[in-house]
């Protein structure tokens, strides 16, 4: 019998890893959202003509455990859609998740100023919430634009189910926080919707489920931490 050359399993190819200067343009980017002061493109919606806050000790302390998580929630966001539109191959999807990125990025200066006002610190652990979200954000982005777009409907989802949370746990006098997030929903909402527009797969249920619990570690220890 004629010899035959040894047969091996064929592996799964590797994703492509960005390239070098790809690399050195997020981690610009890292250290921009984690250490600079965030400029938002569009006006606070607290304004300036809201009414001032009056809040006792107790309720100031609930507000500012609030918006350091909401803060949390934007540091993650930027590494999530950055990461998400690096891995895209299609330039309209990238395109996609850098627009979603910018509009984030006002929330984090929102959430940034109204802590400042409390004369509140972010979370100590933001640049741990950073490197998690921009791992999964990547992986989703390996596994193809429609998953990749499901990710991101569901996290909206849960967003949107969290800020709902958190405008009726706010105290009735603190007006600033209320429109602040009040509008953060509204653009959740919409990014979203247009993920589920552009063809976002619908992810399973033990990938949810993760997901949700994972949000409830990063929500419990951002308050303290």
């Amino acid at each position: 019998m004629p010899n035959r050359a040894p047969r091996f399993p064929k592996f799964p190819a590797l994703p492509t890893l960005p390239a070098i200067d790809a690399i050195l343009g997020e981690v610009d980017k890292a250290l921009k959202t984690l250490a600079a002061t965030p400029v938002a493109q569009r006006p606070n919606p607290a304004g300036k003509n809201l009414p001032t806050d009056q809040l006792n000790d107790a309720e100031k302390q609930q507000v500012i455990g609030l918006m350091r998580v909401n803060h949390v929630g934007e540091i993650c966001a930027q590494a999530l859609y950055q990461a998400q539109a690096l891995a895209s191959k299609d330039p309209e999807k990238k395109a996609l998740f850098d627009h979603a990125a910018k509009e984030e990025a006002d929330h984090l200066a929102w959430t940034q100023e109204r802590l400042d006002q409390l004369g509140a610190r972010p979370s100590l652990l933001n640049p741990f919430w950073y490197g998690g979200a921009f791992a999964l954000g990547f992986v989703a982005g390996t596994l193809g634009d429609k998953v990749s777009l499901g990710f991101m409907a569901e996290t909206e989802k849960q967003v949107e189910k969290h800020l709902n949370d958190h405008l009726g746990r706010l105290p009735a006098g603190d007006q600033q926080s209320r429109a602040i997030l009040e509008q953060m929903r509204q653009d959740e909402i919409e990014h979203g919707q247009t993920a589920i527009d552009q063809g976002a797969n619908n992810l399973p249920m033990p990938v949810k489920l993760a997901m949700t619990a994972m949000s409830k570690v990063m929500t419990t220890l951002a308050q303290k931490i």
